[in-house]
């Protein structure tokens, strides 16, 4: 087991992004791998500029691992998949079931459903991307009535992120979909979901109690 994972994450953010911020992707990952990490933070105060030297375009998480050190949370996944045969199948073939659903969750789910979510919070109403979400959400639909799990038979980091990225409230809550709801309400049931959840609200509260005393 490492004990030298470091997540890095904001130090603050406001009630809305609080169980969303995707440093839960990695925690979530360490947790079902069982893999010890601590998380450090960066200031949300100047937060487009105060990292770019680990993170070019100024967002989070990044993940270090002992000397090695990574951006982006799908990169990090697949780290930490490499780590533990709990997220990643060992033989070729689950493998690269694993793989292509972790691309196929960032390229043709997240790529769709997170433009479409920003601009409904700038009001727009219509933003042109309706037809193109409920597409990929519908043929996913279909795919997870047919099985339990994206690849190899089981529990992936494949579905960690998948159900990740379908949790959003207004991803999960759009259109008539029980076999996505069954699935996404499957994944956060897990007790390492569950924890890594916990954690990161706790943390985010913990900011407000010495914001609240620093202030």
């Amino acid at each position: 087991m490492s004990n030298d994972l470091t997540i890095w994450t904001l130090d603050w953010v406001p009630e809305g992004p609080r169980g969303f911020v995707r440093d839960l992707r990695l925690r979530w990952a360490c947790e079902e791998a069982g893999l010890a990490y601590t998380v450090r933070t960066v200031p949300f105060e100047g937060r487009e500029t105060n990292h770019l030297s680990r993170q070019p375009f100024g967002q989070v998480p990044y993940l270090d691992d002992g000397e090695l050190k990574m951006f982006e949370s799908g990169a990090g996944l697949l780290h930490l998949a490499r780590k533990s045969e709990n997220l990643m199948p060992r033989d070729p073939a689950g493998e690269a079931e694993t793989l292509q659903w972790i691309i196929a969750a960032l390229n043709s789910v997240e790529m769709v459903t997170v433009p479409w979510w920003f601009l409904g919070l700038s009001g727009v109403k219509d933003n042109g991307l309706d037809g193109w979400v409920q597409s990929r959400l519908d043929h996913l639909e279909t795919v997870l009535s047919e099985r339990e799990w994206l690849a190899a038979d089981r529990f992936t980091a494949a579905d960690l992120l998948t159900a990740d990225i379908l949790r959003i409230p207004k991803v999960r809550s759009y259109g008539d979909r029980p076999a996505t709801e069954r699935y996404v309400a499957r994944m956060t049931d897990r007790p390492s979901f569950r924890k890594a959840h916990f954690d990161q609200l706790a943390h985010f509260a913990a900011a407000d109690a010495q914001r609240s005393v620093a202030g």
